[in-house]
């Protein structure tokens, strides 16, 4: 069977639903498994699991675009697609590809594009995303393997790393600490900048640690402004790094403080201990999956807050989700995990 999966359109939902692959994987030797999606899904899947290939195809947000989704796939003559994603319009993407198994959740009024219709579950406690991936799987009679999400990068790619950060002045003698300030979701995600800068000159004086800023080329300004608050021997690369080179620079550090936000579980995959600071979203939901356990190395800040959870991309109040969250209670919960 030629199967392709249509991935999520995130970068931390792609990751967490890695283990959908490689359960596919481990069903049986006569998959030829492809996956599709944003240009960047083929950076994020292991070299050594087995997926023949990526294919980007662009986001069904009009009729244009529905039409290049399914050139795109037509001619890899797809004997069923999986759709990761919830919308109407990546469904209908497969069936103009001919695609004649479609396979997915019965989300959005697409139940009569598909041909085998899984129903979402319904719980009381909240379902983390990678176990909503792989409850679909399993709604289709697919065996699951171990939910652990994992990255790796090269020797070359960590070599490459380590050389970036000695032209940025990196000093090795010191704990290295990562600070990702941005969220492309929106604002309401993003821990005020200050706070991000207090904290980083709180990990400089008292943890005698490296300080590094890193984010996507439209938050080099966001970066920029933290680094210049922080002062003295700030290193920032936001903005001049690809998303390989970047998973290789965070599999380098000693600790990655972050939002709610894709590189965050690119940290959670790579076993780089986690300080994640959570505003409008759940992290039993999205969190990383060593949340909680100093000794699994993740660990989430978050206060309840009567309008939690609200989803917005852009908080119409006080953002007091994240204002209530200071720099001291965010350095004594990241230096322990040091």
């Amino acid at each position: 069977m030629k199967l392709v999966v249509r991935m999520p359109n995130w970068i931390g939902d792609t990751v967490m639903a890695l283990p959908v692959l490689e359960s596919l994987l481990a069903s049986g030797p006569d998959i030829e498994l492809w996956a599709a999606g944003e240009p960047w899904v083929g950076d994020l899947i292991p070299a050594g699991l087995g997926v023949r290939g990526a294919l980007t195809i662009p986001r069904t947000n009009g009729l244009k675009e529905l039409r290049a989704a399914a050139a795109a796939l037509k001619p890899h003559r797809f004997d069923a697609g999986l759709l990761l994603t919830n919308s109407f319009g990546s469904a209908l993407v497969l069936r103009l590809a001919g695609v004649p198994e479609r396979w997915g959740y019965v989300r959005d009024g697409r139940g009569l594009l598909l041909t085998r219709r899984v129903s979402v579950r319904e719980t009381i406690e909240p379902r983390h995303q990678r176990d909503y991936y792989l409850e679909l799987l399993a709604g289709l009679g697919v065996r699951t393997v171990s939910p652990g999400i994992g990255l790796s990068v090269s020797e070359e790619e960590r070599a490459a790393a380590e050389r970036t950060l000695e032209a940025a002045g990196r000093d090795r003698s010191r704990p290295l600490v990562i600070l990702n300030p941005g969220a492309a979701y929106g604002p309401a995600k993003r821990w005020p900048a200050e706070r991000f800068a207090e904290l980083g000159g709180l990990f400089r004086t008292r943890a005698g640690a490296d300080i590094l800023l890193v984010g996507s080329a439209g938050e080099q300004e966001l970066a920029g402004a933290i680094a210049a608050a922080v002062g003295g021997s700030v290193m920032n690369i936001a903005g001049r790094t690809s998303l390989r080179e970047l998973a290789a620079v965070i599999g380098l550090g000693r600790l990655f403080v972050t939002n709610d936000t894709g590189p965050m579980h690119i940290a959670d995959a790579l076993g780089t201990p986690i300080l994640a600071v959570f505003g409008p979203t759940d992290p039993a939901v999205t969190g990383p999956v060593a949340t909680g356990s100093v000794a699994t190395g993740s660990a989430v800040l978050k206060i309840d807050v009567p309008c939690w959870p609200c989803l917005y991309r852009k908080c119409p109040y006080d953002h007091r989700c994240m204002a209530g969250i200071g720099p001291g209670e965010a350095f004594e919960a990241g230096r322990r995990l040091l």
